[in-house]
């Protein structure tokens, strides 16, 4: 299927790895200009080139937090001076960090708030005037299957990750009659660091091995594994692409079919 990218702008966030690495190198792949932002300039600036190198795209490393409004605001300025249009911009940020309800202080809840909602706000804020300039593009944001199904010690992120999914409907309803598609994009257990991490956090608690909470992830899905960044990557690019031009609002779950919820 042609996904209609050729030459189009890409903005993808806390792209040096993870998720965000693999949908950079899928929007590379299908022949997008890709701006990709992260926090570890070093890494992302390998991941860049390494991208580059392995499909002949074109890939544009801007170094900054994507929860700090200075260093997005930067980050869109450096793509519209580069290329003057952004055609999709995928919202990425780490998750918060694991834990139950007490373990956190309001100062947690807060960063949480920072790092996880007014990261998305804040750069939607910015590319709607910038699609609505240029007549459309669409907006994706990864958050987590969690909105369907809440994940045990996971307090912040299942809290919040359900206000974004509200900011998404609604938000896709203003901005769709001047041509902007709102997605949400919702990942389970993919081989990240961030997976890793927690999966570690639950084997120390239950003295176990990093290796069995990994299997254990892996058989909780009908598939019997852990998905790869760069499947993901795939599902995302084809979401935020104008092959998907009638799809806006959704919720869209990529976990092997480890989700029960409807």
């Amino acid at each position: 299927m042609d996904l209609k990218l050729k030459d189009s702008v890409a903005v993808v966030m806390a792209a040096s790895k993870g998720l965000g690495a693999g949908t950079a190198r899928v929007f590379a792949q299908e022949g997008a200009r890709v701006v990709m932002s992260a926090r570890d300039e070093a890494t992302l600036r390998a991941t860049a080139e390494r991208i580059s190198t392995e499909t002949g795209a074109e890939t544009y490393p801007v170094a900054g937090d994507a929860t700090k409004l200075d260093d997005i605001a930067r980050l869109f300025d450096a793509a519209m001076t580069r290329y003057g249009r952004i055609d999709a911009l995928v919202i990425n940020a780490g998750g918060p960090p694991g834990g139950t309800f007490m373990a956190f202080d309001d100062a947690a809840w807060m960063t949480a708030v920072e790092g996880t909602f007014m990261n998305a706000v804040r750069a939607a804020r910015l590319a709607i005037p910038i699609m609505t300039k240029q007549g459309g593009g669409s907006i994706t944001l990864i958050e987590s299957a969690s909105i369907k199904h809440p994940i045990d010690g996971l307090i912040l992120s299942n809290s919040l990750r359900l206000g974004v999914a509200g900011l998404v409907k609604t938000l896709a309803r203003e901005v769709g009659p001047a041509g902007i598609r709102v997605n949400l994009i919702c990942p389970g257990a993919f081989l990240t660091d961030r997976v890793k991490t927690l999966s570690e956090a639950s084997a120390k608690r239950k003295g176990t091995r990093l290796e069995d909470e990994l299997a254990e992830r892996a058989a909780a899905s009908p598939l019997g594994r852990i998905g790869d960044p760069e499947e993901f990557g795939r599902a995302c690019v084809f979401l935020a692409s104008p092959a998907a031009g009638y799809i806006t609002g959704a919720a869209l779950i990529i976990d092997g079919g480890t989700s029960r919820a409807l």
